[in-house]
């Protein structure tokens, strides 16, 4: 089937309109289709266009011009080659259900392609995420690496159900230590049992920053000599912790959901947090502040490690008047 290229887009006559009408491939247009260089070269790739004056390596060669052409349409090739109906936007991509197409169907995903050198910019990831929830799709982000390899990523907003709160004492003294409280006694026992703290030994319950200033700041601890001594120790813990304000937030969130975080040192992330149950945490979560930059590698190990361990891997974004909750699952088309 022949067909000229115009420098931006490919076209064909009337008879390109079965390739729309049996495939989903491009747009229809008075005079015919009209098809983007990803479709055209996946077109031609298959042997069903023949662009005037153009072969595969030249037409790629012209794409190629754009920037991120490549990738962009290795990722089309993919979902392509996987069964999907693919068309452009509103990001890079939209895929329609399997076995659907345009006209004749309905969007499943919307996809935005990344090399594995981007980095995630969080407000632009929340609005798109945003985006494609209030559409009710699915938003992907495909990863092409050094090595023109896919990984897929599902990414929605995470809402935690809240729990019931069982109620502490208040005014259980507690001693700084460093940058460690020291709780002695009875009160040691019972903030052990809501699963605060680490045993030092049968008498001693050690704090950390985030458990500490958690229940400074709810009234359950008190340190002798008041509120100056509990600014003088978020000062210390603030000077070791330069991520303390956002743990602090995103800790504080956790708790007053009814929720158990606890250190996600060994997971490479800030809490590991049990929703259900002690016995099993559910979520990793790493707290990030508002704008923050992170790249997709670091993401690619976090989502792995969660993956390994069972767990969903969430990050929560500290914004000015609430914390988002934003999950990454690797997934296969």
């Amino acid at each position: 089937m022949k067909a000229t290229y115009d420098g931006t887009m490919i076209h064909t006559g009337t008879e390109g309109r079965s390739l729309y009408e049996q495939g989903g491939y491009g747009r229809p247009t008075p005079a015919g289709l009209s098809l983007s260089p990803e479709e055209a070269l996946y077109l031609l790739q298959r042997g069903k266009i023949d662009p005037v004056g153009f072969d595969f390596d030249s037409l790629l060669r012209k794409s190629a011009e754009k920037k991120n052409f490549l990738r962009s349409f290795i990722v089309y090739r993919d979902i392509r080659e996987r069964g999907y109906a693919v068309q452009a936007g509103p990001h890079d991509f939209r895929v329609f259900r399997r076995g659907q197409k345009p006209g004749k169907g309905t969007t499943q995903y919307l996809v935005r392609v990344l090399s594995e050198r981007d980095p995630i910019i969080f407000s632009s990831l929340l609005r798109e995420v945003a985006t494609a929830e209030n559409m009710r799709k699915n938003y992907l982000l495909a990863v092409v690496d050094d090595e023109e390899e896919l990984t897929y990523y599902d990414l929605r907003f995470h809402r935690p159900k809240a729990r019931d709160v069982i109620p502490l004492p208040e005014g259980i003294e507690g001693i700084p230590l460093g940058t460690q409280v020291i709780v002695h006694g009875e009160g040691g026992d019972q903030l052990q049992s809501q699963w605060y703290g680490t045993r030092l030994d049968p008498g001693r319950l050690l704090l950390s920053p985030p458990e500490a200033l958690y229940l400074l700041d709810t009234g359950v601890l008190l340190f002798n000599g008041g509120s100056t001594v509990r600014d003088a120790y978020y000062a210390s813990a603030l000077s070791g912790d330069t991520e303390l304000v956002e743990k602090l937030l995103v800790y504080t969130m956790l708790r007053n959901l009814g929720f158990t975080p606890r250190t996600g040192y060994k997971f490479g992330h800030h809490f590991r947090v049990y929703t259900e149950s002690d016995r099993h945490s559910e979520m990793l979560v790493h707290a990030i502040p508002d704008g923050a930059e992170l790249a997709i590698s670091t993401i690619s190990r976090s989502v792995r490690m969660a993956h390994s361990v069972k767990k969903k891997m969430l990050f929560a974004c500290v914004q000015s008047d609430e914390i988002v909750y934003i999950e990454f699952a690797r997934i296969k088309l």
